[in-house]
């Protein structure tokens, strides 16, 4: 537990380093902020820490690959949620493309060398539903709370994000695993793997949130899910995976 606290706690110092030095170039952009503003984003603070540490955890029962199809779950999850909290309707060719992709996850998770209909466990369909519905409903949240104020510069916006992100692992590392942070320091077990998989998702979260402020969620999920197939060639590799005709149609 504490390796994915820390790992989450240290992602989002990264994005807030990296949002104060962005910040620091236009010298117009004020910080200052309200109340009003600000109590909003607890909720999808805490939102975005339950789906981040559930992101890790599944890694426990699904390769790289298959985890990049189980993530496409994202999509229909943030259709749905965007429909219900944005009010925007979306098209019969969009809600027909969310269909198709149920059926690719599905077809992708198929494997015929096993008794099993599925590769994934029971667990890892499990957190990838609650992982999906978890982070749709935190994208389009932090989306309306984005577009609410458009003139807000997006540094700042996700500045107060980032701060209660911070806060929430902060206190989630001294209630879970203060102990062993004392016996054996914040960064036993770290390497320069770890580093630059921090450094990967942080670049990623700024690279999400300009999407969210000049697109919608809608284009975040299905950006996202290109990384798909360039996951599945580089898992090729690095960790021997035998990519399979079902789980080549499945994702395309």
């Amino acid at each position: 537990m504490r390796f994915f606290l820390s790992l989450s706690f240290l992602e989002y110092v990264t994005l807030l380093w990296l949002r104060l030095c962005l910040y620091a170039f236009p010298s117009t952009i004020r910080l200052s902020t309200t109340l009003d503003e600000v109590s909003v984003y607890p909720i999808p603070a805490s939102l975005y820490l339950i789906k981040n540490l559930l992101q890790y955890y599944i890694f426990a029962y699904v390769d790289a690959p298959g985890y990049q199809i189980l993530k496409n779950l994202n999509i229909i999850s943030t259709g749905v949620l965007y429909r219900i909290i944005l009010k925007k309707k979306l098209s019969e060719i969009q809600w027909a493309a969310f269909i198709l992709l149920c059926a690719g996850c599905t077809t992708a998770q198929l494997n015929s060398s096993s008794d099993r209909v599925l590769q994934t466990p029971f667990e890892g369909w499990v957190m990838a539903i609650v992982m999906a519905l978890l982070s749709g409903f935190a994208g389009v949240y932090t989306e309306a709370i984005i577009k609410r104020r458009p003139s807000r510069n997006i540094n700042v916006q996700n500045f107060w994000l980032y701060v209660f992100g911070m806060g929430f692992n902060a206190i989630a590392i001294l209630i879970q695993d203060f102990d062993a942070v004392m016996n054996k320091g914040f960064f036993h077990g770290y390497s320069l793997v770890t580093t630059l998989m921090i450094l990967n998702h942080a670049l990623s979260g700024i690279a999400v949130s300009m999407v969210m402020k000049y697109a919608d969620n809608i284009v975040k999920v299905y950006s996202t899910s290109v990384a798909m197939l360039l996951t599945a060639v580089v898992s090729v590799f690095l960790f021997g995976f035998h990519l399979s005709l079902a789980f080549f149609l499945g994702s395309m």
